[in-house]
């Protein structure tokens, strides 16, 4: 069956960095654009960045801009977020999901905090 797996997370200082991986199965990863979303104490879901299937395009939302960077490895099936200068509004329930949303793994915290 699908599965997506998010890992990385965990609680870091401002200014800190963190890598966020998602590892697929049960379906051809490598012909999905993927998407990483999250959700912060209290508030909707927020797009944050996604990437194509084939990694050679990449987008993310203002908030992000400059400071994370998606990245796949299709021979993996692997989705990566690098976030680096992470700030305390940054801390949210950390989802990776495909391409139209079929598919979501169970999300990943991340805390920014002193």
């Amino acid at each position: 069956q699908v599965q997506l797996v998010e890992s990385g997370g965990g609680l870091v200082q401002p200014g800190g960095s963190l890598r966020l991986s998602c590892a697929a199965s049960g379906f051809t990863f490598s012909n999905y654009f993927m998407n990483w979303v999250r959700q912060a104490p209290g508030k909707g879901l927020e797009w944050v960045s996604n990437i194509n299937s084939g990694g050679g395009s990449t987008y993310y939302t203002d908030s992000v801009k400059g400071r994370f960077t998606i990245a796949r490895d299709n021979a993996k099936n692997t989705l990566y977020l690098q976030m680096n200068t992470l700030k305390p509004e940054d801390t949210a329930l950390y989802y990776c999901a495909s391409q139209s949303y079929e598919y979501w793994g169970q999300g990943t915290q991340v805390t920014v905090s002193s």
